[in-house]
């Protein structure tokens, strides 16, 4: 009974009012785990040093790389988990719950073995400086220590929202988050410990939130987690990863031009290394809400396309559309005008909040343009295709920021055009989407 009312909610009622109700915890949720590393930032810049706040910076293209693959992966299984509920599927939810919490596993020690290793390696071929080398390669090597409780996390939290249940992961976060701040002053201020003590505290505070929901599906009463039922079944395995590896290739490639950014960056010196750090921190409300809105809709279309409820999946991807555009339009409306004062929390060092500011100024008024790439791409994805807006993503964004890169940038070697390469790619990919929507799927949904 409890999984026919679950379903029910997102599968029948008001679709806007259904959307804002699996969105915003979520967004809630997203608020929270980002601000493991938030919290991290702004106590290393305040009672570290600008280089380790740098340090701290240069890190997060390259974790991105690792967690972002293989969290594509195992974002198959909520597609299928999802759908699987959606029509009422009690045992195809049963094994393919019982498949992506071993898979998670898997691939979260792939992860650890992996950056642990290379880690240190690809911060120098970033051309991290050397000021900053030594203390971001103990960041990372901590950090990666702890990623098999983050994709375990991640898995979980997956399943619950593929159920229906958006609640108890924000719960969760809100935990850990509590205690990442706690063992951040205890590490980081009391024992001074340095990037090493902020990397320990966010591991600890994911080992936490992976626990309790683990808590929460060994003691689900319709279809509960059984440890000694852990096993991966290939057949599932292979509809997980038609739908996980495109996935996890679109993050791999976004994250790769991310870190070829980033090498850009490191190349003007600390002072705008810190200056990006600060602004990727100031942005992260924006792709808090842009990546909330694309996991509602996903969830969404996934359990109303496996009820073939086929006119509430188009009706959804014009109102998730409208809310997102005018939420982050107004968002970055705020940004803009406050960006200063913002920068200020992260740091008290006047030329990284001037070079901040540049850099919000040019980039945050367009990120609007990219909201039709998490709606269409999450509808896609909804619906089982992976493979296209993985393509689509790469080839305009990608394949077009990396080329900038190696030519523009090369030729001018100022910071705006290194930012300007942002606002191109989202509008460019944006019109794709639109494009190969209007075209291909909108008359599929409308035929059947």
């Amino acid at each position: 009974m409890a999984q026919k009312t679950a379903a029910k909610q997102i599968t029948e009622g008001i679709i806007w009012k259904q959307i804002l109700a699996f969105f915003f915890p979520i967004l809630l949720g997203t608020f929270f785990q980002q601000m493991y590393n938030t919290v991290d930032t702004i106590i290393v810049g305040r009672f570290v040093s600008t280089e380790a706040l740098a340090a701290v910076g240069t890190t997060g293209p390259l974790v991105n790389i690792f967690n972002g693959f293989f969290t594509g992966l195992g974002s198959g299984a909520t597609v299928i988990l999802a759908q699987f509920y959606g029509a009422g599927n009690r045992q195809g939810v049963r094994d393919t719950l019982h498949t992506g919490v071993a898979l998670s596993l898997v691939l979260g020690l792939g992860v650890t073995v992996l950056g642990v290793g290379i880690g240190p390696v690809a911060l120098r071929w970033m051309k991290t400086p050397d000021e900053c080398l030594g203390l971001a390669s103990q960041y990372v090597r901590v950090y990666f220590a702890g990623t098999l409780a983050s994709m375990l996390y991640n898995m979980e939290a997956g399943i619950l929202r593929a159920m229906g249940d958006s609640q108890r992961p924000v719960i969760s976060l809100i935990v850990a988050c509590l205690v990442n701040i706690v063992m951040d002053l205890v590490l980081v201020v009391g024992l001074k410990m340095g990037v090493a003590g902020a990397a320990l505290a966010t591991v600890i505070s994911q080992i936490v939130s992976a626990a309790m929901l683990l808590i929460v599906l060994l003691r689900e009463k319709e279809t509960p987690l059984q440890l000694s039922r852990l096993h991966i079944q290939p057949k599932l395995l292979g509809r997980i990863l038609a739908i996980g590896v495109p996935a996890g290739l679109q993050l791999v490639m976004f994250d790769l031009s991310n870190t070829l950014i980033q090498s850009g960056i490191n190349s003007f010196g600390s002072t705008v290394m810190a200056a990006w750090t600060a602004y990727t921190k100031t942005d992260a409300l924006t792709w808090m809400v842009s990546g909330a809105f694309g996991v509602s809709i996903t969830t969404f279309v996934g359990q109303n396309y496996g009820a073939h409820k086929y006119d509430r999946v188009r009706q959804s991807v014009r109102v998730c559309l409208g809310m997102s555009i005018a939420t982050v339009g107004f968002i970055s409306l705020l940004m803009v005008l406050f960006r200063r004062f913002i920068l200020g929390i992260y740091t008290t060092d006047g030329a990284v909040i001037e070079d901040g500011a540049y850099i919000i100024s040019v980039i945050v008024p367009f990120a609007a343009a990219f909201m039709p790439v998490e709606i269409f791409a999450g509808t896609m994805r909804g619906m089982g295709d992976s493979l296209r807006p993985t393509v689509i993503i790469c080839l305009s964004v990608c394949v077009v920021r990396v080329a900038w890169i190696m030519t523009v940038v090369k030729r001018y070697h100022i910071l705006l055009m290194l930012c300007i390469c942002y606002p191109i790619t989202w509008v460019l990919c944006a019109l794709v989407f639109i494009f190969n929507y209007c075209r291909s799927f909108r008359p599929r949904l409308e035929q059947v």
